[in-house]
């Protein structure tokens, strides 16, 4: 009996000239339960520290207000909704549950964020976790009760949901929010060429001295680099791995990305790398559109991609089968270890 918490990271290959170093200010932190990495390039190190620390607090701040086990504004929306009543919730709070909703509809609500009581119930609600089954009559109830963000009704700033089932559970979804409120942040503080890491969720901003910002894919399976590539001023890349929180018992791996369709852990794909483009939503999007991709499976992702217009995608299957776009393939630099891929257009 095994269980383990892996903290995924996309490698940040920063090799620095020789002969004209790079005037790099960079900080790391523990938050939303994995480790976070900010790296600035400024020539002013006292703005990029300063810059770098109000990016942390802010980190902290959505952390902190968004928990979905822990004493928080969304906790006490859950209770709210248990006890099937109305609740009165935060403009900020209300802006992302209906955000949260919209992209949950556009994948098919693969990516549901109303599923923690499920999430709970798997045991991944803590910060360290049981390798134990969950009760066979409690997840046959939440099956058949199949609570949904598309449950809850929103009227101003007021929530009400005809499920009492429903419980928000944000954990496949803030680390994106948090890509973008840093980026945002960054650029009001004048800091245009950074790189933010949120546990293998990471925005490239500008450059790093004229030169791309690269990123390493974290291989699910063994250590090191799957393979890596250069990122775009304002570009995210978001990765979903089974090898980040899951138990193992007795030969089998239990992940925490669950399929709401059948209340069940995902066992066909080990992870899914995305990159969305330049845009207002990207970190968010790199964040919750790689879930829906993830539990689609081997026959659909591919159709799923192409539904929620991602072209850049890499897939790992249980297997160890990479299954890659063409438009990804042809950006990626495969490490020696890597499997021949099978591209797709």
């Amino acid at each position: 009996m095994r269980r383990h918490l892996i903290l995924p990271f996309l490698l940040v290959l920063t090799l620095l000239s020789a002969c004209q170093p790079t005037p790099l200010q960079e900080q790391q932190a523990y938050v939303f339960g994995t480790r976070v990495e900010v790296i600035v390039v400024s020539p002013d190190a006292e703005l990029g520290r300063k810059a770098i620390a109000t990016v942390l607090r802010e980190f902290d701040r959505l952390h902190q207000h968004f928990h979905a086990w822990q004493p928080s504004e969304l906790s006490d929306l859950n209770s709210a909704i248990a006890a099937g009543r109305p609740q009165q919730v935060s403009p900020e709070l209300s802006k992302l549950i209906k955000e949260s909703q919209s992209i949950s509809q556009q994948g098919n609500y693969l990516f549901d964020p109303g599923i923690g009581q499920l999430i709970k119930l798997w045991g991944f609600q803590a910060d360290e976790f049981k390798a134990a089954l969950p009760d066979q009559e409690s997840l046959d109830s939440l099956r058949k009760l199949h609570p949904s963000i598309a449950d809850l009704s929103i009227d101003g700033n007021t929530i009400h949901s005809k499920n009492k089932a429903v419980a928000l559970d944000f954990g496949g979804y803030l680390k994106g929010v948090a890509l973008d409120r840093a980026a945002s942040i960054l650029h009001s503080q004048g800091i245009h060429n950074a790189l933010i890491n949120i546990g293998g969720n990471v925005m490239a901003l500008g450059s790093k001295s004229g030169k791309k910002w690269r990123v390493g894919i974290q291989h699910p399976r063994q250590s090191g680099v799957l393979a890596s590539i250069e990122l775009d001023d304002g570009e995210a890349i978001g990765t979903s791995g089974d090898y980040q929180r899951y138990f193992e018992l007795d030969k089998q791996r239990y992940p925490h990305l669950i399929d709401p369709r059948s209340a069940l852990p995902v066992d066909h794909t080990q992870a899914i790398t995305v990159v969305i483009p330049k845009g207002e939503k990207a970190g968010t999007l790199s964040d919750a559109l790689s879930k829906p991709l993830f539990i689609a499976g081997p026959n659909e992702w591919r159709e799923m991609a192409r539904k929620l217009d991602i072209g850049l995608v890499l897939r790992v299957d249980r297997n160890n089968q990479l299954q890659v776009t063409q438009a990804m393939h042809e950006r990626l630099a495969y490490s020696g270890t890597a499997e021949k891929p099978e591209i797709f257009p």
